[in-house]
């Protein structure tokens, strides 16, 4: 079967990722760089193929039920990813020490770090009157600490030297899909620069200035895409 594998936009790739892999329990992983001068998609035939990557839905699942783990496959530019669930594997022995548990250590790519984690929402079940912790594993997107700081760094100096209509513009087109854990970001480094811009007497921001809906994007650039599940 026909196996899609290369984002064609970084926003594509962190979205097949948080969407459609990690949410399935893909949380075991290792990165690479396709070498200078090599072909990428002889790259992708050849790891798809090492470890039978391009299974159907119905193979996936009789696999998962034996005990045996299932892997997928993404690559942007030179930079390629391979995902493993549970289970027994010759990717693990293969890999070794190179591959990483994503609840333990976060996926640092392009300025995002994908982590997965428990959650500590508060859900009320049926019939019950007060709300219990939510434990569940769940995928969280945020601004990697460096680029983090950067930014914050960056609105703060200018805070108090940019036309509010200036500074909104800026809020609105940083460069990071608004996923939940990242509008707490901006909106942390929103009521810095309210703060400071409050203390010159300038005029204050509305939280209006960050954008709450992401865009869906085609991760494999075409609409067929969409609909694939892990």
């Amino acid at each position: 079967m026909r196996y899609r594998c290369e984002a064609t936009s970084l926003e594509g790739f962190i979205q097949i990722l948080a969407s459609n892999y990690l949410p399935h329990g893909y949380w075991f992983y290792v990165t690479g760089l396709v070498p200078e001068g090599k072909d990428p998609q002889s790259v992708d035939r050849k790891l798809i193929e090492k470890y039978e990557i391009a299974l159907s839905r119905q193979q996936r699942a009789r696999r998962k039920k034996a005990g045996l783990a299932n892997l997928q496959y993404v690559r942007i530019g030179p930079l390629f990813v391979l995902l493993a669930t549970h289970g027994r594997h010759r990717f693990f022995d293969d890999e070794g020490t190179c591959v990483r548990d994503i609840r333990k250590y976060p996926l640092q790519v392009g300025g995002y770090s994908l982590t997965v984690r428990r959650g500590d929402f508060l859900k009320k079940a049926a019939g019950e009157r007060q709300a219990v912790v939510d434990h569940r594993y769940r995928v969280r997107v945020q601004i990697g600490r460096e680029r983090y700081r950067e930014l914050m760094a960056y609105f703060l100096e200018i805070a108090t030297h940019r036309r509010a209509e200036a500074l909104a513009r800026e809020f609105w087109n940083v460069p990071f899909e608004p996923y939940a854990p990242i509008r707490k970001q901006l909106l942390q480094i929103l009521r810095r620069v309210n703060a400071k811009r409050s203390a010159m007497g300038y005029e204050k921001l509305s939280p209006d200035v960050i954008r709450y809906r992401r865009k869906i994007v085609c991760p494999f650039g075409d609409l067929a895409s969409d609909a694939r599940a892990a």
